[in-house]
């Protein structure tokens, strides 16, 4: 099993700058890939961002020069650094692992873009 920790999360004006965290622990092993998605009530969970082990990224378009996904294989740690934030961008944010092909996801942090 692999668990997953988000953190980060919280209220921000908009412009403004949140850095999210996920941990992972368990059974990880390389190679995997992780990535950030995101839900608002009533929508799919839609992909922001991902890494693969070798560093390869991939953005939404929403998140496209906003956003940058990185990740510390030693410490099997993935961020979010989400900057110029829109309203829009409010929604909860999950991290997920794929290892050996299955699918694990994290809790979920809110994440709130408001004046």
């Amino acid at each position: 099993q692999v668990q997953l920790v988000e953190s980060g999360g919280g209220l921000v004006q908009p412009g403004g700058s949140l850095r999210l965290s996920c941990v992972a622990s368990g059974r990880i092993f390389s190679p995997y890939t992780m990535g950030w998605y995101r839900q608002v009530p009533g929508k799919l969970r839609e992909l922001v961002a991902s890494i693969t082990n070798r560093g390869s990224t991939n953005y939404s378009d929403s998140a496209k020069g906003r956003f940058t996904i990185s990740r510390d294989s030693a410490k099997n740690t993935l961020y979010l650094q989400m900057n110029s934030l829109k309203p829009e961008d409010t929604a909860v944010y999950y991290c997920k692992v794929v290892l050996t092909s299955r699918n694990y996801w994290g809790q979920g942090t809110q994440v709130t873009v408001s004046s």
